[in-house]
């Protein structure tokens, strides 16, 4: 995760880098607009930004997440 916006009004977008492409995800409160993620997920990964954790997202079929895997990165393993 490369960065996270957090709004008053509740929204959050957050960006991920990955293969060399930058994606956006948003959570939005407002039911007019077009949000991708759930709430308690969107939440979860903006509290985990500058933190040495690794992060693995889970979709349906639909492309829509289900869940998410937080655990601290093993940097050593990468090295080998």
């Amino acid at each position: 995760m490369v960065g996270v916006r957090k709004y008053a009004n509740g929204d959050i977008e957050l960006d991920f880098y990955h293969d060399d492409e930058l994606t956006e995800y948003k959570y939005s409160s407002n039911s007019n607009l077009l949000g991708n993620f759930p709430k308690e997920l969107a939440e979860t990964l903006a509290s985990t930004l500058a933190s040495d954790i690794c992060i693995e997202i889970y979709f349906n079929e639909s492309g829509s997440p289900t869940h998410i895997e937080l655990e601290e990165c093993d940097y050593d393993d990468e090295e080998n």
